[in-house]
């Protein structure tokens, strides 16, 4: 029994450094920029993997420096209560489970009628702005309740230690707009041939709506539904209200 409690409290021990770790980097955040995100570490190392060189677009601006078009419609289309709830939308997240059950039992269902689909059955996720942050940041892409569970906690760190301003300064200028391109100023450089501080409302809203998919995107400029949820979202920036 005694060895049993031993373990038990050497991996409280472990997780508690690893909050105050965590702890320790976020508050640092409050005055110095992160140089990179883990998920920006591993796509650099994919890039460099795939390609032999690496292919990297990346400049940090301070807050005032980037459009409100552009800070109005990343909410209006990812996170449209994103300065009033506390980091975690619960409601969202219920849907998305639901949606996501749904769709992968659908996908057994005709794996067993021997009519599999060809594309895997799509993950719709209920993440805030706050929460892809904390992703991006700190952990893995992959999906287990451990992982979800360490999100949460990074969530209310970022939320409690940083507030909305700060969080949404790192988030424009870390989050990926394509291949290897990452950052509101390295986006509009890349796409509009800009600095961020100059983008219309329609730019900003088209840079938006590639956050789910920017690879993707990036190949298909022309794409229809692209243009149109871009409008959409131009109509819904009005009431975007920024931190």
């Amino acid at each position: 029994m005694k060895p049993l409690l031993r373990w038990i409290g050497l991996l409280i021990a472990a997780f508690l450094a690893l909050q105050l770790f965590f702890v320790a980097r976020i508050a640092l955040m409050l005055v110095v920029h992160p140089e990179s995100t883990t998920f920006q570490r591993s796509e650099a190392w994919r890039l460099a993997r795939e390609h032999g060189e690496l292919r990297w677009r990346q400049q940090w601006v301070p807050y005032a420096q980037i459009s409100d078009n552009l800070k109005r419609a990343v909410i209006a289309s990812e996170d449209d209560d994103f300065v009033n709830h506390d980091g975690v939308e619960w409601e969202a997240i219920e849907k998305a489970w639901q949606k996501n059950a749904k769709a992968e039992e659908l996908a057994a269902r005709r794996a067993l009628q021997a009519r599999p689909s060809k594309k895997p059955p799509k993950i719709v996720g209920g993440s805030t702005i706050s929460q892809q942050l904390a992703k991006n940041l700190f952990l893995s892409g992959e999906r287990t309740l451990l992982r979800k569970g360490q999100e949460f906690v990074l969530t209310m760190l970022l939320e409690h230690i940083l507030g909305k301003q700060r969080i949404l300064e790192i988030y424009l200028n870390s989050v990926e707009w394509g291949e290897g391109v990452f950052g509101a100023e390295a986006a509009a450089q890349h796409y509009y041939r800009k600095p961020a501080s100059r983008l219309t409302a329609y730019e900003a809203a088209r840079l938006a709506v590639m956050l789910p998919r920017p690879k993707y995107f990036e190949k298909v400029p022309r794409s229809g539904y692209l243009s149109s949820r871009a409008s959409t979202i131009v109509a819904r920036m009005r009431d975007a209200e920024l931190p």
